[in-house]
């Protein structure tokens, strides 16, 4: 399906600012970088997040004055409009830090507060995740163009499971047992578990947590929407962009879709008061 004529510069100048961004934190990957602590939450910030978000904020400001940006390392200069880009420079950067993988580059962009367009980009791999609203999603690898598209196990017992590498919650064993699963995937990004349930090699994403911000969240929702699957709070309920609060507090249900309705359920009587 040809990428819609509304969106396709947005799409593409996103998917040239992530691969570029990927490009600089490479050359930071397993090097010894100084690694920061962010004094509001604890957790780490490198030069390569500072760098690989500057470049894109540029690119996003250049080619699209008039929108609104909400990006990590600058949040508390955010700007809200009817478009508005949300930008992660560098998500999973524990995974990083550490020398694994599991971290990507994200840029989604909201439409009156819903996603309508995600870029996830893997900058190991090369691997990159596009999708827009109203058509399919699909991943790049060496310039090869394949259609995502989630599985189609519909027995919760069956489901694969992929979790926080760094952050695994201990409730996540309660709730496994509830849900009757074994099988468990840990991975660093958002983004890239997200993924992986859009390409059909897992089929549920649990974070119990409140730890994930807007940031973290708009481009995988975009992508896995457009896939065919879920990604709501572990009620349920649409996940919120509300400038007021950055923090996803209810936690990420994110799932093929064939049975999220059932987990929603099963996980109601483990589900932790924090998450109400």
């Amino acid at each position: 399906m040809a990428i819609s004529e509304d969106l396709s510069r947005e799409l593409d100048h996103a998917t040239t600012l992530a691969h570029q961004a990927g490009e600089i934190v490479l050359t930071y990957f397993r090097t010894r970088l100084a690694v920061d602590t962010k004094q509001a939450d604890g957790s780490p910030v490198t030069r390569a997040d500072r760098e690989s978000e500057a470049l894109i904020l540029r690119g996003l400001r250049n080619r699209f004055p008039d929108d609104g940006i909400l990006a990590e390392e600058s949040a508390a200069n955010a700007s809200w409009r009817r478009r508005t880009w949300v930008v992660d420079p560098l998500d999973g950067t524990q995974d990083f830090v550490q020398g694994l993988d599991g971290f990507s580059v994200m840029i989604g962009l909201l439409l009156e507060g819903r996603p309508i367009l995600g870029v996830v980009h893997q900058p190991t791999t090369g691997i990159t995740y596009q999708a827009a609203r109203g058509l399919e999603a699909w991943f790049l690898r060496h310039g090869i163009r394949q259609a995502l598209g989630v599985s189609n196990r519909s027995q919760v017992h069956e489901l694969r499971l992929v979790v926080s590498n760094t952050h695994r919650d201990d409730r996540l064993d309660a709730m496994k047992q509830a849900l009757g699963i074994e099988d468990e995937l840990p991975l660093g990004s958002v983004g890239l578990k997200a993924a992986l349930v859009a390409r059909a090699e897992r089929d549920l994403y649990i974070h119990p947590s409140s730890h994930c911000k807007l940031w973290d969240i708009c481009a995988p929702e975009a992508i896995l929407i457009e896939a065919g699957g879920a990604m709501t709070d572990l009620h349920g309920a649409p996940l919120r962009y509300d400038p007021a609060e950055l923090r996803v507090k209810s936690g990420i249900l994110a799932s093929n879709g064939r049975c999220h309705a059932e987990v929603v359920r099963r996980l109601a009587p483990v589900l932790d008061p924090a998450t109400s």
